[in-house]
């Protein structure tokens, strides 16, 4: 049993490793295999003020999130990546998106994302951008 728990500590993600993990899927699109992989049950999801949702707690509401945004976008031209710079259980990196929105039309979005990790997870993410008006 103690071997299982031994063994168990040392195949737990690094921070660094989670948030290579991260940049890699996000790079590629693959935002569903990164939320399913790497973010914890209880993740806690912050957007800037005026976002059309500025909080949402656990896995199922950042899913349901990350659904209504996908919702938004007609077409997605491309996306880049910063690597992540990491200190502790944190690490942050620069996204920028090119996406012609149902309304609004096309739009290149930048931001600032930063991560925090618990227990081999993300539990927390927070978007830094200046929101579109709404209406």
């Amino acid at each position: 049993m103690l071997n299982l728990v031994l063994a168990f500590k040392t195949t737990r993600m690094t921070t660094q490793e989670i948030a290579d993990k991260l940049v890699g899927y996000c790079r590629k699109g693959q935002f569903e295999n990164a939320m399913s992989e790497l973010y914890g049950e209880n993740i806690v999801s912050i957007e800037p003020k005026g976002a059309p949702m500025e909080k949402v707690e656990g896995l199922k509401a950042v899913i349901q999130k990350a659904e209504f945004f996908d919702n938004m976008v007609e077409e997605f031209h491309g996306n880049e990546v910063s690597d992540p710079i990491v200190a502790e259980n944190f690490f942050s990196c620069r996204m920028k998106m090119d996406a012609t929105f149902k309304e609004g039309g096309r739009q290149s979005m930048e931001e600032i994302c930063l991560y925090e990790v618990a227990d081999g997870k993300i539990v927390k993410e927070e978007f830094f951008y200046t929101p579109s008006p709404q209406g």
